[in-house]
Formats: C-alpha cells, sequence, structure tokens
C-alpha cells in the first residue's frame, strides 16, 4: 500500500521572494522552516483501483536553523475496513542549506527509515518483515515571485538490519537511485499548483529485465488559508520502463489520489 501514499519527496515546500519576511509553507518543494518553527504536513491518499485501501501520512519537522532542519516521517495504512491494517515505515531526516540566495536554493539531506513496523497479522518489527534504509541526496532550485522550479537526487541503500553493511542478505540488500523534478506556479495569494515527476531504480538484485525501475508522476492544486496553512489535493500515476526502454501504465491501472493539510508554526 506505500506506492499508493503520496511521497514524503513531495512533501515540503519552497518560500518565495514574494513572501521573504514571513515563513510561508505553501506546498513549494523547496520548504524549509526557520530557526525555532515546527511544520507539519498530514495526507490520505487512496487509489481508483481500491478505493476501500488508505494510507494516512505524516511528516513533522523542526528548523533547528535557519540553514538546517530535522524531521520525521510516517504513515499507516489499511484496506477493507481495517480488515487488513499496518504500521508502514518510521524514518528521520536531516537537511542542510548550504546554498540559500535571493533565488538559488541547494540543501544537502540525509536519512533513515525503517518498514514495515507492524505489518498486517505479523509481529511488531518482524525480522523477516522488515527493512531499513540509509539515504543521502541533494536538492535544489530557482525561485521567483510566481514559480519554483526544483530537482533532487538520492541514493539508497537497504538491508535486513540497520547496521549490516557489506552483508548482503539476497532478500533485502539492495542499492537504488532515485531523482525527480518539480514545479510549482503561485497562481494567487490563495492558489498555487503542482507538478512533479519521480524515477526510482534499483540497482542490484530483482534488477532483471522486467524491472528497470518506474515513474511516479504527480498534478497537485494548493490552497493557502493563510501564510502558514494550507490544504491540497492530489493525482498521482505510477509508470514502468519495461526492458526495451518504453513505458508502460498498464501494470498500474487507475490513479493514485489524496488529499493534505500543512502548518508552520
Amino acid at each position: 500500500m506505500k506506492k499508493i501514499a503520496l511521497t514524503s519527496l513531495l512533501a515540503v515546500a519552497a518560500v518565495s521572494a514574494a513572501h521573504a519576511s514571513i515563513n510561508v509553507i505553501d506546498g513549494n518543494p523547496l520548504y524549509m522552516p526557520k530557526a525555532g518553527h515546527f511544520y507539519s504536513e498530514t495526507a490520505l491518499s487512496s487509489h481508483t483501483e481500491n478505493v476501500d485501501a488508505v494510507t494516512l501520512g505524516e511528516n513533522f519537522g523542526y528548523g533547528i536553523l535557519d540553514s538546517l532542519a530535522v524531521s520525521v516521517n510516517t504513515s499507516l495504512s489499511e484496506a477493507n475496513w481495517f480488515e487488513a491494517n499496518a504500521w508502514d515505515e518510521l524514518g528521520a531526516d536531516l537537511t542542510w542549506r548550504v546554498i540559500d540566495g535571493k533565488a538559488w536554493k541547494l540543501d544537502v539531506m540525509g536519512g533513515f527509515e525503517m518498514g514495515q513496523m507492524w505489518g498486517d497479522h505479523l509481529p511488531f518489527l518482524d525480522k523477516d518483515a522488515t527493512f531499513y534504509a540509509w539515504s543521502a541526496g541533494v536538492r535544489g532550485g530557482y525561485v521567483t515571485n510566481d514559480w519554483t522550479l526544483s530537482a533532487h537526487a538520492n541514493f539508497i541503500y537497504t538491508n535486513s538490519e540497520a547496521f549490516n553493511w557489506g552483508k548482503d542478505n539476497p532478500f533485502w540488500a539492495n542499492h537504488a537511485l532515485n531523482f525527480g523534478v518539480a514545479g510549482h506556479w503561485t497562481m494567487s495569494d490563495t492558489w498555487s499548483a503542482l507538478v512533479a515527476a519521480d524515477y526510482y531504480k534499483v540497482m542490484d538484485h530483482y534488477n532483471d529485465e522486467e524491472n528497470k525501475g518506474y515513474w511516479d508522476l504527480t498534478l497537485g492544486l494548493n490552497m493557502n488559508i493563510d501564510t502558514t496553512k494550507y490544504v491540497g489535493v492530489y493525482l498521482t500515476k505510477t509508470m514502468t520502463r519495461e526492458a526495451e526502454g518504453e513505458l508502460d501504465v498498464d501494470d498500474y491501472d487507475g490513479y493514485g489520489f489524496g488529499a493534505k493539510f500543512g502548518i508552520d508554526f
């Protein structure tokens, strides 16, 4: 059910030059809380092919400095009116803004995640069902009064334990790449739009001819309640890249959809 969740890599937003004097959270992909500020972004999502399966996700963060922030993220999922349910993951991320110009932004990021925390009919942190992932990456972009363009790249290593680097488990040990781009358009003080594309690729294990990675596409519309609160609705689509290089949407029929509430305080 994790694939139907709105990905956390689209959860945080950038401050436009027009709002430089206040801490604005409005759905942009480069947002970072100011020192002493908390933020929360809560997302509820499902899929048109299985509307009985629902995921509730939370990303909660704090600005240690204007240029340094920490966040935690987690999600819960259920299906068929709680006949099946799970605590999907628990993770933490650290973001350092190394360039914070009027227009150009650049962040260095690192994170750690555990999942599945508590699977359906499985015990807490079940040794045969839980993965541990470390990630490192960069994100950056260009900000104007009306629009933001951003890009990011992440390297992800997963295994069956948190610190068993170099001890390849034939089932869990994987190296993966993720990269993507996003655009945010501020249409007015109230409305803004988001378009994003993310690519995920496992570099080893299961890297057979029919598993060449996949794209997640997102289209969103945000409404600002005020400068520190917004609500958004999102539509997502997953496409696989076949061995011959063509994109195939038939393996993931339907669309993911969801809503999000964000607040800076």
